[in-house]
């Protein structure tokens, strides 16, 4: 695939020393048969703009929930998370919206695609959210940045399941957020197709000065993160440097 140049528009940066996320004493207990479950517990971290942290840890570690409080998709049982100089704690419903749409790309293991619009009408879903009139030309920037400006018009049944994976990450991107958080991106694909996901990602990132949490099960690609986080039983258990 050629190269191809994806223009990011300036925006204001964090202060200098300023942590893009804080992460202080992050709880969430959810109920069950049996009692309450401790997903996680005690959870605090800091993370640098331009930084990419690999989340690893066993299934049932917590990796998957920390991702959804950073994206503030859910409230901790307590402790308190701030991105980007947003208290998520502090916002509502509304605001957490304008809040991901501005700040926050997430893609998914599940390509969430809507199903009757084209892969452009869904890269350009969020920015039509923020009542951008360049909604259109930014989503066939971002569908050519990840190879595919000859699928503007097709349907996600029409394309593979690698390419549905890089439209969901053109529409995380299209925005150019300051964090851009992935859970699991190539669990559903091939192994062909899950490298070209993976390096499309850290190519984005470092083009888009993007922070970037990847949650992975794999250590070979945690290890292409500058820093991984290791969770075991909703805590973490170490957090290291690594290259």
């Amino acid at each position: 695939m050629d190269a191809i140049v994806y223009t990011a528009r300036a925006k204001a940066a964090p202060a200098l020393g300023e942590p893009i996320v804080v992460a202080r004493e992050l709880a969430f207990t959810v109920a069950s048969t049996a009692g309450e479950v401790n997903i996680l517990r005690g959870v605090s971290f800091d993370i640098a703009p331009g930084e990419a942290v690999g989340i690893v840890g066993p299934s049932g570690s917590g990796k998957s929930t920390l991702m959804m409080l950073l994206a503030g998709l859910e409230r901790p049982t307590a402790g308190t998370v701030r991105v980007a100089r947003h208290d998520l704690g502090a916002l509502d419903e509304d605001a957490l919206a304008r809040f991901r749409r501005a700040h926050v790309g997430v893609v998914f293991q599940a390509f969430h695609l809507i199903p009757t619009m084209t892969a452009e009408e869904n890269v350009a879903v969020p920015l039509e959210f923020a009542g951008r009139r360049d909604a259109f030309s930014r989503a066939r920037e971002a569908l050519a940045a990840v190879g595919l400006a000859h699928r503007l018009c097709h349907y996600p049944a029409q394309l593979s399941g690698g390419e549905q994976q890089r439209v969901a990450l053109a529409r995380a991107v299209v925005a150019e957020p300051a964090l851009l958080l992935a859970d699991e991106p190539t669990g559903n694909l091939d192994l062909a197709n899950g490298a070209a996901v993976i390096d499309l990602i850290f190519d984005l990132r470092a083009r888009l000065g993007t922070t970037l949490v990847l949650i992975t099960h794999d250590p070979a690609l945690a290890q292409r993160c500058g820093r991984i986080i290791s969770l075991a039983d909703g805590r973490i258990v170490s957090d290291r440097r690594v290259g």
